[in-house]
């Protein structure tokens, strides 16, 4: 079914294009959330109209989005990740860590549109992701991946005897010496009901 796009539909398209979906797409999701038209002589024609207003908007996107490409490859990201002796990461810098830190310095990223290599990074050193902007404009982000050694807290274990001793004073009882213990009791119950 050939529709016209009223709004911005992620992985469709932009405003006023045109565009070819499947009938059930448009007709339970597309057309009751006003987001296209059926494509018609009558609908092209009041696209026609709104064309100036629609290429100054889709102007505006890509000087927004060469301003951000420009800020995005000027930054350096450092991450502070735990990491082992050997520097591999106790967890994992993903698309959604990287946006996290993005948003931190105020930029604003779908984690989605992050390109992470290999999809995690779980070592450190010095990467390089894309992100896709509007269009088909990407920026290069340099990310440097920084591992701290977590310290371990000095508390001594306690030597094999003393926990054998603990382990002596405080014996734990298994289900079947529980049984035994506790039949006496029900044999005495039983016996004294009988003599009622």
């Amino acid at each position: 079914m050939k529709v016209i796009l009223n709004h911005d539909v992620p992985n469709l398209g932009e405003l006023g294009d045109v565009k070819d979906v499947a009938a059930g797409y448009a007709r339970n999701f597309l057309l009751p959330r006003g987001l296209v038209y059926p494509y018609s002589p009558a609908t092209v024609g009041m696209f026609a109209k709104r064309k100036a207003e629609i290429e100054v908007r889709k102007a505006e996107k890509r000087a927004s989005s060469m301003d951000l490409k420009t800020r995005l490859e000027a930054e350096e990201l450092v991450l502070d990740m735990p990491a082992g002796q050997n520097g591999k990461l106790f967890g994992a810098v993903s698309n959604a860590s990287i946006a996290d830190e993005l948003l931190k310095s105020g930029i604003s990223i779908d984690r989605k549109k992050i390109d992470v290599p290999g999809r995690v990074i779980k070592s450190v050193g010095n990467y390089k992701i894309s992100i896709r902007l509007y269009e088909k404009e990407e920026a290069t982000v340099k990310i440097v991946v920084k591992g701290h050694v977590e310290r371990a807290k000095n508390v001594p274990a306690a030597p094999d005897h003393q926990r054998k001793r603990r382990h002596e004073e405080h014996p734990v009882a298994t289900a079947t010496e529980a049984k035994v213990e506790a039949s006496p009791q029900i044999e005495t119950e039983s016996s004294a009901e009988t003599q009622n």
